[in-house]
């Protein structure tokens, strides 16, 4: 094993364990996975091709039947295929699981995953990221008249107001703003 420091600092730094580099380094960094030291170019699990590097990582198997997803940190040596085998003897696993509700909007057949739900804040209803708008999944919040034509009956008498027209009457003449001369 290579030594590390300086004449002045034996016991600062070390060369890095990589095998082409052996680089000295002051700040080294020792992998959490096969605890050997790296300088900062060999540092990451990959650069250095770590042979433990998903020990302990978390993983997800997804069944096959019910499409459930079933977590897995690799501890134990914990295979793959009991993890699942398990999972089909638990009772949980059932074919019918695996249909996904789908997108209650007309002609949509978007199923609704985890990634690709919202839910419409003014009626409640789960629907596909493309129709999250009110507008595009026709809001039933919208539909009723009275909270639709009231915003609108707002600007129009705001409008009229501000212009000095009369919302009545298209064609009246406006009348003249009181601190402007004629």
């Amino acid at each position: 094993m290579l030594g590390g420091g300086t004449e002045a600092f034996p016991d600062l730094g070390s060369h890095c364990q990589h095998q082409d580099c052996l680089q000295l380094d002051f700040l080294p960094f020792t992998c959490n996975a096969c605890r050997k030291v790296f300088c900062l170019e060999h540092r990451s699990y990959k650069s250095h091709d770590c042979p433990n590097s998903d020990v302990g990582s978390r993983k997800v198997l997804v069944c096959e039947i019910c499409s459930a997803a079933i977590e897995t940190t690799g501890l134990g040596g914990e295979d793959e295929k009991k993890i699942l085998e398990w999972h089909e003897k638990s009772g949980d696993c059932h074919a019918k699981k695996k249909i996904k509700p789908t997108c209650p909007v007309r002609r949509c057949k978007e199923a609704l995953t985890f990634s690709n739900t919202a839910t419409c804040k003014i009626c409640r209803t789960k629907i596909c990221l493309m129709h999250r708008f009110p507008a595009d999944h026709a809001c039933e919040q919208l539909r009723s008249p009275s909270s639709s034509t009231t915003p609108n009956n707002k600007f129009l008498i705001a409008l009229a107001a501000r212009s000095g027209k009369d919302c009545g009457d298209k064609y009246a003449a406006p009348t003249p703003h009181p601190f402007v001369k004629a």
